[in-house]
Order: structure tokens, then sequence, then C-alpha cells
């Protein structure tokens, strides 16, 4: 849908639609940008200044903050992650690993949603599967990825703290504000799932995402590690390296099998990527479209159980391809 369709915008009309979608599926806030102009701002609960919790979708500051790491000369996607812990060097399977598939979470190491190790219990799981022979939601990969920024940035002399990085490379430099970020016993932040932000910040990266991962026009993070975020892999092309993508997938995971957009692949842009938490916290970036929405909603562990029923989820469940039609039809665009 990015040819003839790329000037153009959402109507009125179809933000009202998306705006009472959102809101009747426990929406707390909606932010739309066009070309970097604000459309429709809702808050059916709170207010702009209302920050809230990203879940899973604090996973995606991750993938770019490898591909600033990139750029800084401390890593190579497709380095062993055993290069940094040399623990694992004694491990056939562990030693195989890569960065790349700890961040598109192919690397064979199952976590269980919800429940989050520290860095040195991330280390320390056993695997279950060869590196890059199954796709394997959680967030432990993350966590282990935090070890290596941890140790790669002691190495340089930097900041151990990989949020301090990451505050100093990306979210200083466009102006990102997080009102909060969840840390664990060790003192060390959490990757897959701290981050605390309004709409309009997360609407600020989302800003960030749409410019290529540049500020007037001077990259910040590797033009080719940043482009591959979004290429998904083999066993899930669904998921790149930490961002969601409208693609088919054969992948079995509850989460991926739950996020329609892949089933309606034909009918979305090419270039949509999300970032996606959960309750349905979303970033939805659209180049092509010159998109950018955020949607926040409160967390309702009762829809989330119904929407996990093994026979899929009810009529009344979260669609990405529902809420994002009302957008982006030709209907929907000015």
């Amino acid at each position: 849908m990015s040819g003839q369709q790329d000037r153009k915008g959402p109507s009125r009309a179809a933000c009202e639609q998306a705006r009472a979608y959102s809101a009747a599926h426990d929406g707390l806030s909606l932010v739309i940008l066009h070309d970097g102009n604000l459309i429709l701002e809702d808050y059916p609960c709170g207010d702009a200044e209302t920050a809230h919790p990203l879940h899973s979708g604090t996973k995606s500051f991750v993938g770019v903050m490898a591909a600033a790491a990139v750029q800084d000369g401390l890593l190579m996607l497709d380095e062993p992650v055993s290069d940094s812990i040399p623990d694992w060097r004694e491990d056939p399977v562990k030693a195989r690993v890569t960065i790349r598939q700890l961040l598109n979470l192919t690397a064979g190491l199952p976590s269980q949603i919800g429940i989050i190790p520290t860095y040195d219990k991330a280390l320390l799981m056993p695997f279950n599967a060869a590196p890059g022979s199954t796709f394997q939601y959680g967030p432990a990969p993350f966590q282990v990825f935090g070890e290596v920024m941890r140790r790669k940035l002691r190495a340089a002399g930097s900041s151990q703290d990989p949020l301090d990085y990451l505050q100093e490379r990306i979210f200083g430099p466009i102006g990102l504000q997080y009102a909060d970020w969840i840390r664990d016993t060790d003192g060390m932040p959490r990757l897959p799932s701290g981050a605390v932000l309004t709409a309009r910040q997360w609407a600020r990266f989302g800003e960030f995402i749409r410019a290529g991962g540049a500020v007037e026009g001077t990259p910040l993070v590797d033009p080719v590690a940043f482009s591959e975020m979004f290429e998904g892999s083999q066993v899930n092309p669904a998921y790149g390296m930490t961002w969601w993508l409208p693609r088919p997938s054969p992948s079995e995971d509850m989460v991926t099998r739950f996020n329609d957009a892949s089933n309606h692949a034909d009918k979305l842009p090419s270039d949509l990527v999300m970032a996606n938490g959960a309750g349905h916290q979303m970033l939805y970036v659209m180049a092509s479209l010159k998109l950018v929405v955020v949607r926040q909603a409160r967390l309702d562990m009762a829809r989330l159980l119904r929407e996990a029923r093994p026979e899929g989820p009810g009529p009344d469940a979260w669609s990405n391809y529902a809420f994002l039609s009302t957008l982006i039809s030709p209907e929907g665009l000015k």
C-alpha cells in the first residue's frame, strides 16, 4: 500500500475510528503522527503527562542499542556471544550462539514470559535447541545481551550500565525522556520489559525509527545494522531483531500466532514495523505512509488469558490489522 498513497495521511474520520477502537479495548493513550505532525491525541484515562509501562515494547530499544554498538566498534552482530562470555566457550551449543541470534530469539535459549532472570542467572540457563533452529519468545536472551553490553562497555572504559549507554547514544540526541526504567536486584536495567514512557515520548522514538535511525540526516547508529533489525529470521520471518514484522510465519510460538498482522501481510504496508508489549502496548512505524502511531492500554490479565486460548483469540480480542485498517485503507487516507 506504499505506492500512490504514500503522501496521504489518515482522514479525521479514520482517526476517530482508530480512537474508538483503541478506547474500546482498554486504551489509555493514542498518539498519531503524520510526517512528524500530531494529527490525533487521545487519553481515555489520564493525560499526556501520564507514563505507562511498555512491557515487552521495551525490547525494541535493545535492537537500536545493538546498532549503535556496531557503529561504535563495540561488537558485530554475527560475532559469537562467547567472545564476551568466556564460560560459554566450554559448552558446544552456547559457543555457537551469535549476538544476532540472541536478538532475533533463535539462540536456542528458552525462558518464561513475565519471569525476568538477572543478567548472571540468564547466562546460566540451559539451552533446549540448536542455535538458529527455532524461535522462542522470552526475556532471557535480552538479559544475556545486557551482560554482553556490560562487559563490552567495561572493556572500552565506559560506564558498565547499558541504560547509560542508551541514554548517551540515543535518548539524549533524540530528546527522549523516559519516566522510569525497572531495575533488578543486581542493579542492572531490565532490557526486555523495564521502560515506562508517555505516549508522546514513545512516539518520539518512533519518529527516530521512521527517519532511518538518523537525526537531521546524520545516522546515530550503523545503517546496515539498523536495516537488519527489520529482517526476519528463516524460522520466524515475522520477527526481526527486536521488532515485529507483517510477514507470514511458520512459527508455532504463541506470541507470533496471536499477532494477526502476519495473517494479513498482503494488506499491510510492507515496511510496517512494530514494537509490541503485553496488553497490546503498540508502537507502529510506517515510513512509506509517513505514519507513527503509539497506542497504550491497561494490562487486563483476564483479557490476555482469553486471547491465549488454544482455539485462538475471541471476537473481542485486540487486532493489529483491524486497528491499522481504519487508518491506512483507501477510505481512511485523505
